[in-house]
């Protein structure tokens, strides 16, 4: 089986990245920092890539320079048990970056991240459609998701 192992582009700041991210996801880790030597093309010794792992999912950040940065059109989904995973999902990955509608953020680095509590799929997948309306419609006024006002939304009449 093929394994996909998403590469994120840095400038110089994967290393502090990687750590970064290792530190808010639990059963994570560095597994290896490979450094630029004499060919270049950044300075011999500068990391060049970090390969770390998230929660069993592998990836690489790649100190290749500033010609590329991060967009929304590529996010991570961090799927919540609870209200307590959210926000400490949310406010961790938040710290110093940028607050966005409907459950998005962008951290510090730029990259961005979709904090979904397990119990959105779920009120919006029910077969009642108007109860599921009534949870689209809060969930679209919120920034961090909220679960207890997705549950007054589905259950008002």
């Amino acid at each position: 089986m093929q394994n996909l192992t998403p590469c994120l582009w840095f400038d110089t700041e994967g290393e502090e990245a990687a750590n970064f991210y290792t530190s808010v996801f639990p059963n994570s880790k560095i597994l290896d920092i490979a450094r630029y030597g004499s060919a270049g093309p950044r300075p011999e010794g500068s990391v060049m890539t970090v390969s770390f792992e998230l929660d069993g999912q592998e990836f690489l950040a790649l100190n290749g320079g500033p010609q590329f940065t991060f967009s929304e059109a590529i996010s991570f989904q961090v799927s919540c048990k609870n209200q307590e995973e959210v926000d400490a999902y949310w406010s961790k990955l938040s710290e110093g970056g940028e607050e966005g509608p409907c459950g998005w953020l962008k951290d510090k680095f730029g990259l961005s991240w979709k904090i979904v509590p397990t119990a959105l799929p779920e009120l919006l997948g029910e077969p009642d459609k108007e109860k599921a309306q009534r949870v689209m419609a809060a969930m679209l006024e919120m920034k961090k998701i909220e679960i207890g006002e997705l549950e007054r939304a589905a259950a008002a009449a």
